[in-house]
């Protein structure tokens, strides 16, 4: 029989460029703090993992392999300095046979990169790549015969299930490594805990017909089958694998969007990211838990696991709680022809890896691949291999790509996957809220017959706040407000076949600096450390989520200048009432979940919503200037927006670019700017700036950027060496210039 040792305990570590070593267990990564500390400087390259192990210590068995369930992003495997492995790609298992090592003394040696390279994805993209054994190890004792497990990571055991009316087909696969003449295959079929089938048989492929299937149905009743299968030796039992699974049918109509078992079941959900403060990536299974037990409250009908094959216990809290997932790989912002290879590994092993996982209805083939240019012609091969490899691999689920907003309707790329998402920003990186919806009205109308979906889309915020939030502010007043507008405009249109907030959770983005706290990307409706729901969770709650709940936005907002200030509240009760200090400001009701009250300001005021039998509650205090704790202080920053002159009728660094580009001088000045910048192109080429195609796409989001704010981001994109001296010189210019008359 499988006996199967962990290795996660006391493993000597190191870094390539040290010789003392520290005792550690895993899973682990050496990029825990400086991976989301800022500066994009965290530490890339070798660490190497070493244990010794005697020959008493390891598992009975014939044949011993060795397991990594996570090593990111190449590592190479050594018992008694004999290579024994080498993967590339660092977020799926590996295995490897050492029968042939073993000594009385065994010393396994692991060497981990994550250097930068041109062959192994991701290379670039707004996140950390963290390093080191961050998921678990195993040691795996077999007889001589037993099912496969180095074949791409196989678990051993596929099942495909179709759906025939009433009824259920479950095909059955296993492989198997040296297998002797005579042994057969024992199949068992069980439905909650009770066998319903099995066959004996020689073949390694197997029909299971179940009669009134129950079908895995999402959230509403997500029922898996599961099936074992034993190796055998007359009436020796040699080898198990087993796995759940589910029935189910679905599809994708451009018009009715997302159909589960024949029924509507629009997907709104988030997308989510593997790591949290102090960890890294290097969760437990609890970290796991708490994060589904997040997206279950929240209400949400899918996942978009990015960018990159998550843990397999992740996979199956999904299939457990009736999630749609969307799995990718990480080949993602950057194409390099290198690289195709790698692609190729690693939608196997995920797709090998996966495939039992009712779960998941989609294959990403990409993410924003297209930063460089949509008619790549490698590119476009490139991915032509991936979805016929898709296809060839499961010929059942549907792939798709999330693509970037500047991406052409047209782009031959699009017409390669079953269905398309993109990666919207409007009302965040340029343009406003409101052209979210219009956008995917125009897509509709051109592609009628090519379902499209949103894959991103969201704001940052952190503790900071304002009355009168906006684009650009890091408040979570702002993020609040765009995410009403985003949920009215893309909740409301069913052809929208899924959408995917960006993101659950705050993660780790060690280049990024912005918001005034370094090192992560704040899209989060929650924080990195779990501890904290922003405002926004709850807009999405409202919508989604059955269970009764009332939320007063605003409450680390407690110090506020105005008389009259407004309150948001969120529930999805039909009517709620807010009591001041015990008396009645009265009852809305709001058909979007959303109710707005203005609160006389003045003195301490404890706030008290009331929903059915839902209650929150909530506190003002009346302040004679603005409570400076609220206001964003970016580090390093050249110039705030609040130290900017602003005279009253005159334009100002604080305006939006299509607004200054509305007038003559406006445009004059700007146009005079743009030339200094940007780099001069050959003749015959199309202007860009960091690698992107300046065309109407983009300049229709830089509109609604203010001008500080694209100066600010493209001093990082382009290298600007721009000073407050500049800055000030421009906006003194700007103040010259008359706004028209509204």
């Amino acid at each position: 029989m499988r006996h199967i040792l962990s290795l996660n305990e006391a493993w000597r570590f190191h870094k390539e460029d040290q010789e003392e070593f520290e005792i550690l267990n895993l899973p682990h990564t050496w990029n825990a703090v400086d991976g989301m500390d800022g500066g994009g400087d965290y530490w890339r390259g070798t660490g190497i993992y070493e244990k010794t192990l005697t020959r008493a210590e390891l598992p009975r068995g014939e044949r011993i392999y060795l397991e990594f369930r996570g090593a990111n992003s190449s590592a190479d495997v050594y018992v008694n300095g004999v290579r024994c492995a080498h993967h590339d790609g660092g977020y799926s298992a590996f295995r490897c046979e050492i029968t042939h090592l073993l000594a009385d003394e065994m010393t396994i040696r692991v060497e981990v990169n994550n250097a930068p390279n041109r062959t192994v994805y991701p290379q670039v993209a707004d996140f950390t790549f963290y390093g080191g054994l961050y998921r678990q190890a195993f040691l795996i004792g077999l007889p001589q015969s037993h099912f496969d497990l180095t074949t791409n990571g196989t678990p051993g055991i596929h099942v495909t299930p179709t759906v025939e009316g009433k009824n259920g087909r479950a095909r059955v696969k296993v492989y198997t490594t040296d297998r002797k003449p005579g042994q057969r295959i024992r199949y068992v079929l069980y439905s909650n805990g009770k066998e319903i089938a099995s066959h004996v048989t020689d073949a390694e492929t197997v029909d299971f017909l179940v009669k009134n299937v129950h079908l895995w149905d999402g959230k509403r009743d997500p029922h898996c089958y599961h099936v074992e299968a034993d190796l055998l030796d007359g009436g020796e039992k040699l080898d198990n694998v087993g796995t759940h699974f589910g029935f189910r049918t679905f599809s994708v109509d451009p018009e009715r969007g997302f159909l589960l078992n024949g029924r509507e079941y629009p997907l709104r959900g988030v997308a989510r990211h593997q790591d949290r403060i102090g960890f890294g990536n290097a969760l437990l299974p609890e970290h796991h838990n708490e994060d589904i037990e997040l997206i279950r409250e929240l209400g949400a009908t899918t996942i978009r696991l990015a960018h990159y094959q998550h843990d397999q216990y992740f996979y199956t809290l999904c299939d457990e709680a009736g999630l749609v997932i969307w799995a990718e790989i990480p080949y993602i912002s950057q194409h390099m022809p290198e690289g195709r290879e790698n692609t190729v590994s690693q939608m196997t092993e995920l797709i090998t890896q996966c495939y039992n996982h009712p779960s998941i209805c989609f294959w990403g083939l990409s993410n924003e691949i297209t930063m460089n240019s949509a008619e790549d012609p490698d590119l476009i091969v490139n991915h032509r291999i991936l979805n016929n490899l898709v296809k060839k691999l499961d010929p059942i689920r549907l792939t798709t790509v999330a693509a970037l907003s500047m991406c052409p309707m047209d782009a031959t790329y699009l017409t390669i996957p079953d269905v398309v998402s993109y990666n919207h920003y409007f009302g965040w990186y340029g343009g406003d809220t409101d052209m979210n919806g219009p956008w995917l009205d125009k897509f509709h109308a051109k592609n009628p017959n090519i379902p499209i979906g949103v894959s991103e889309y969201g704001c940052e915020a952190l503790n900071w706040h304002t009355s009168n939030p906006v684009q650009g502010d890091y408040t979570e007043e702002y993020q609040a407000h765009y995410h009403e507008e985003l949920i009215r405009q893309l909740y409301t249109r069913p052809y929208i076949w899924a959408t995917h907030c960006w993101n659950m959770f705050d993660f780790g983005a060690d280049a990024r600096a912005e918001g005034g706290e370094n090192g992560q990307n704040h899209k989060g409706l929650v924080t990195i450390d779990r501890k904290y729901k922003k405002d926004a969770f709850y807009a999405y709650k409202a919508w989604l989520s059955d269970e009764p709940f009332v939320h007063i936005c605003g409450k680390r907002y407690t110090d506020r200048v105005e008389d009259l200030t407004k309150v948001s509240v969120y529930s999805n009760q039909p009517e709620v009432e807010l009591f001041a200090n015990g008396e009645s400001l009265g009852k809305l009701a709001a058909e979007d979940h959303f109710f707005y009250f203005s609160v006389p300001n003045v003195g301490e005021t404890t706030l008290v919503a009331v929903a059915g039998d839902c209650r929150d509650e909530s506190f003002l205090r009346k302040v004679d200037t603005f409570n400076e704790d609220y206001r964003m202080k970016e580090a390093g920053t050249i110039l705030n927006w609040f130290d900017i002159t602003e005279p009253e009728g005159r334009f100002s660094l604080n305006d939006k670019v299509g607004d200054i580009m509305g007038t003559l001088q406006g445009k004059l000045l700007m146009l005079s700017m743009v030339k200094k910048l940007l780099p001069k192109g050959k003749k015959g080429e199309k202007p860009t700036a960091a690698g992107f195609e300046i065309n109407g796409d983009m300049m229709q989001m830089v509109a609604g950027f203010t001008l500080l704010r694209l100066l600010n981001m493209a001093g990082g994109m382009l290298d600007l060496k721009l000073t407050k001296e500049d800055l000030l010189e421009l906006n003194r210019k700007l103040n010259r210039i008359k706004k028209p008359r509204k």
